[in-house]
């Protein structure tokens, strides 16, 4: 993003006649998400041992991100008088932990937090976008509305594990050198038609790269006589180098582009400044209390890791123009994914040369 902006200023001071490129940042961003999501989903592994941290990182995405948006949106709805609506659809965006920002971010970190901030992230995302689209686009009554809500979730899972359980063999059975590309382009495809009647889109991708790596649920004797699975785990291999490499060009684009049409004078607006802080702060303490009161889990580091980034990018983006708040501005969405993003780069830092410090003292005691 700040090369982006770099290089904004760069075209304007040499005058250069660059073309509009802002119309693909939803493009970029919806296929930023689907393999962002997909990337995560393939290098996680379910299983008995695990159940304690899938169960804390899916309460942690879910409760944080209802918290947020609960606090986010009474006062945007009893404070400045607007719909339920507009104000839902102007908290969520920054109620969800990005996933593109975060899950790069932990590589540095052990097994268990690293997996501990896929899920959070991963789900995070879902149930924002879902939660979005819900408050979108449904216009029957509440309890009608949640009643069909549920039926699509259910049957898009139905559905998702049935196309992927048929991608997957498509994977292992496909002898020609361009299958990743098919794999590839036929997730996005069923993906934009999940879309296009409102389901659930993006649990599709999760429920594919969840399956594609938990394959060991799958090895029946009636299956392994039909799948060599060691041949079908190294081609997935190649399938994870792939679709990582992939991810990090379509992230980089998307934040390049972003970055190059985002307005320094916003970015660098005082009043939006004083307002991004005080949600950044809000966004942690809940974040402190829930992780030292609910889950009893040390603060550092998973508590610096809840940057904003893509999805609130492209769900501000997504919220049509006579339902957005003039205050809740570009500007000030970006200074919130700064400030962030900013948090969990110190953050790191600081985690980093603790656990250095750790080391030290225990070589010496030995």
């Amino acid at each position: 993003m700040t090369t982006g902006l770099a290089l904004r200023y760069f075209a304007s001071y040499y005058e250069l006649n660059i073309p509009d490129l802002s119309i693909l940042l939803p493009l970029m961003g919806t296929l930023g998400l689907i393999l962002i999501v997909l990337e995560g989903s393939l290098d996680l592994t379910i299983s008995a041992a695990k159940k304690t941290l899938i169960t804390k990182s899916f309460t942690s995405a879910a409760i944080l991100f209802a918290l947020i948006v609960i606090f986010f949106s009474s006062l945007l709805y009893y404070q400045f008088s607007c719909s339920f609506q507009i104000s839902l659809l102007n908290a969520i965006p920054f109620a969800i932990i990005s996933s593109a920002v975060a899950i790069p971010s932990s590589l540095h970190l052990d097994i268990t937090n690293k997996e501990f901030i896929v899920y959070e992230s991963s789900v995070s995302d879902i149930i924002g976008i879902l939660f979005f689209d819900f408050v979108l686009f449904n216009e029957l009554s509440i309890g009608t509305g949640l009643f069909f809500f549920t039926f699509e979730v259910i049957a898009t899972i139905i559905v998702s594990v049935i196309t992927s359980v048929v991608l997957a063999y498509m994977l292992h059975k496909i002898g020609h050198h361009v299958k990743y590309v098919i794999i590839l382009t036929s997730v996005i495809l069923i993906f934009v038609l999940a879309k296009l009647i409102h389901w659930p889109s993006l649990i599709v991708v999760l429920i594919f790269g969840l399956i594609m790596n938990n394959n060991q649920f799958f090895q029946t004797n009636y299956i392994k006589k039909r799948i060599d699975f060691q041949e079908f785990n190294n081609t997935l291999k190649s399938f994870k180098q792939i679709t990582g490499e992939l991810t990090f060009l379509v992230r980089s684009f998307f934040f390049l582009i972003f970055g190059f049409y985002t307005s320094f004078a916003d970015l660098m607006n005082l009043e939006n400044l004083a307002v991004s802080a005080s949600i950044c702060f809000s966004i942690f303490l809940l974040r402190g209390l829930f992780f030292r009161l609910i889950l009893h889990k040390p603060l550092i580091p998973l508590f610096y890791f809840a940057p904003r980034g893509l999805i609130t990018i492209l769900l501000f983006l997504s919220i049509p123009i006579d339902l957005k708040l003039p205050f809740v501005s570009e500007g000030l969405v970006t200074q919130t994914i700064f400030i962030t993003i900013l948090v969990m780069t110190l953050g790191n830092m600081f985690s980093k040369r603790q656990k250095k410090e750790l080391s030290t003292k225990t070589e010496i005691i030995i």
